[in-house]
């Protein structure tokens, strides 16, 4: 989708909102898809409401885009804009044991900028791509930690309310892979609540938590991390594993030869050949298995 009025144009330049015309999203996701559109970053919270209102009024449909480690995108010409927040300066701030950080932030960054300052407790996500918006959202977690444990506020913009709101932790369901936050909520900051640790102490459980990622995942292939959600009880990657899908592939989507519920664009997948795997894989899981599996990758078609 393109914005090119100019009258439209002036009034995103008002609310200190950058246009950047004609973005490839798989420039901006960590699987290397996705199609073309226009891409707008906001540099002040305060200008979302604005932003918003001035997208309704011209019938502009839009999406909010965090780190794009999580997502698969559809190919082509996009059918609506993508909403991306600048990173503010500096983009955590600690006081005491809180950590005040903005949706923006890199995760990992963020993960070792408080070991640095003797705040431990997340040495599990240091290795997860993306934001921590992006975090949030999924309650994202690892060896046994998730990060809404530590959340005690959240601000977000409201898209029911329309307006900008900040939450207490006990008002938000975190659960496995999933949050009681809406689908059009855009996270704004956070303020975490970590437990002190010497940092040599959190150095260590980093390194147990890297050696392990590296001896099981594809670090350096392209990815979304996992495709499907553990279910109750059990594993996808083994179900995955035991039917002995390492390697399949369509086009340039290939299950890894690693870790069997991590999917990789071996060279240029397109949208269509991973969701094309993906739908194979999911079929031949619940021919065998009788279990549904649930996609952890979020899917924009």
């Amino acid at each position: 989708m393109r914005i090119e009025d100019p009258k439209f144009v002036a009034a995103l330049r008002e609310l200190e909102v950058e246009l950047r015309p004609t973005s490839s999203l798989s420039e901006l996701t960590s699987l290397s898809i996705g199609g073309v559109t226009d891409l707008l970053r906001i540099k002040k919270h305060e200008s979302i409401p604005g932003l918003l209102g001035l997208l309704d009024s011209h019938g502009v449909p839009h999406r909010f885009l965090g780190g794009g480690s999580n997502l698969l995108v559809s190919d082509g010409e996009l059918p609506w804009v993508v909403l991306q927040l600048a990173s503010a300066n500096p983009d955590v701030v600690l006081e005491g044991n809180f950590a005040q950080v903005d949706a923006a932030a890199d995760l990992g960054r963020t993960v070792t900028y408080c070991a640095k300052h003797d705040l431990g407790g997340m040495e599990g996500l240091i290795g997860v791509p993306g934001t921590v918006g992006g975090a949030l959202r999924m309650n994202a977690g690892a060896y046994g930690m998730q990060i809404g444990s530590y959340v005690r506020e959240v601000k977000l913009h409201r898209a029911a309310a329309r307006r900008i709101e900040i939450l207490r932790g006990e008002q938000i369901s975190f659960e496995y892979r999933h949050t009681s936050f809406a689908p059009d909520d855009m996270m704004l900051a956070v303020k975490l609540e970590l437990p002190s640790k010497p940092y040599k102490e959190i150095l260590q459980g980093i390194r147990i938590c890297n050696e392990k990622r590296r001896s099981s995942q594809p670090l350096g292939q392209k990815s979304a991390g996992c495709i499907f959600k553990n279910p109750p009880g059990a594993s996808a990657g083994r179900m995955i594993d035991e039917l002995g899908l390492k390697g399949l592939s369509r086009g340039d989507a290939r299950v890894s030869d690693r870790h069997a519920n991590f999917f990789v664009n071996a060279g240029k997948a397109s949208a269509k050949d991973m969701l094309g795997l993906i739908a194979d894989v999911r079929e031949r899981v619940h021919s065998t298995f009788k279990v549904e599996l649930e996609h952890e990758v979020v899917i924009w078609a």
